[in-house]
């Protein structure tokens, strides 16, 4: 079954169970993958929807962040359970310890050397990584390992 089947049957079982806010989000979701689907003219592979679950965990966490400095705790807590149902639908995450390895495994073969280098090691580990860790976390680690700081 794929993602967006997965997603969808999720829609169907909270219709049927009368979760509000559980719906309020899966359908949002379920319209920023249409909206992909209809500005590109294709149909998403599970990739391409981890793409957009990624592009709305960002945006939750921005929001999160300024909401508490604002003192909204009401639309932080709704932004975090928007949050913790957009992760999961993602894979499981990937460790400090795999992280770094992919990290070095992509360094050795890009043959990167300083941070000009630094696009080379992202394309060749978010390959690896989409959906599994943080990108802006994997970027500043990335960043931070070619700038020779351990």
């Amino acid at each position: 079954m794929s993602l967006k089947d997965r997603i969808t049957d999720d829609m169907k079982s909270a219709m049927r169970s009368g979760e509000r806010e559980r719906l309020s989000t899966i359908r949002l979701i379920l319209a920023a993958i249409k909206q992909r689907e209809v500005d590109e003219r294709i149909t998403l592979d599970d990739s391409q929807v981890l793409a957009v679950l990624e592009k709305m965990l960002k945006q939750r966490r921005e929001s999160i962040a300024q909401f508490e400095a604002g003192g909204r705790a009401d639309l932080v807590a709704k932004e975090s359970a928007e949050l913790a149902l957009l992760q999961s639908y993602l894979p499981a995450q990937l460790s400090d310890a795999e992280v770094a390895a992919l990290i070095d495994e992509a360094i050795r073969s890009t043959g990167a050397g300083s941070l000009k280098d630094m696009g080379k090691v992202m394309g060749a580990v978010k390959a690896k990584a989409q959906g599994r860790t943080d990108m802006s976390a994997l970027s500043a680690r990335i960043k931070e390992r070619l700038s020779g700081k351990p």
